[in-house]
């Protein structure tokens, strides 16, 4: 790597009014440098950054439930981590990926293989986003829970589940540190299948 390149960043979302993919790339000084606005073609929205010393603000428009998030994260994260992934409170779906262009992309691939199945904006929505992977997904949770196979780098081995719409929420039962799982494709399907163990990063680990 060139040590005077300056480091970029990939900002990706997909565009709840046309529902086509937004990805732009700025580099880490024009992020902390000021507000930036990044709008999809189309013109109907865009995803805003406000950076505030050690923090950033970022207001991502959601695909999912129709509405903007306003989301947070620490500035070091918003230019140094490889990839930020932030997602709808209502759907557990990911709304916006920021980090290095590689595996924005690979995220934003499968994001959008996730989006697909979304029905039309104001249809009907069932219980799961993809019924049939959300159940397999549970059943190999089930299974590597029951080889004791959920744990936190904390060190408990207690923890707490919550089933969204298109994701599982595990949750460390002592230092409370969260891990998301994933529940909309088949690729999900096979990432859960190849895991023996599940590790929360919490505690010593953060």
């Amino acid at each position: 790597m060139n040590p005077l390149k300056e480091p970029m960043r990939t900002l990706a979302y997909v565009c709840p009014a046309c529902r086509q993919p937004v990805i732009v790339e700025r580099s880490a000084f024009q992020l902390a440098a000021s507000a930036s606005r990044l709008p999809c073609p189309c013109g109907k929205s865009a995803l805003r950054v406000e950076p505030d010393g050690t923090h950033a603000r970022l207001c991502v428009p959601c695909l999912a439930c129709g509405r903007d998030h306003t989301v947070a994260c620490s500035a070091r994260a918003l230019l140094e981590e490889k990839v930020l992934a932030f997602s709808c409170a209502a759907t557990g779906l990911d709304c916006c990926y920021v980090g290095e262009e590689g595996p924005v992309f690979a995220a934003m691939k499968r994001l959008e293989g996730a989006t697909d199945k979304l029905g039309p904006k104001d249809g009907e929505r069932g219980a799961f986003l993809d019924e049939l992977v959300m159940h397999e997904v549970l059943s190999e949770l089930k299974e590597i829970a029951q080889r004791d196979g959920i744990s936190c780098t904390c060190g408990s081995h207690r923890w707490k589940l919550q089933v969204n719409y298109s994701s599982v929420d595990l949750f460390c039962a002592d230092c409370g540190a969260a891990m998301r799982i994933p529940a909309a494709t088949a690729d999900d399907i096979d990432d859960i299948c190849c895991k023996t163990r599940l590790l929360i990063r919490g505690g010593e680990g953060r």
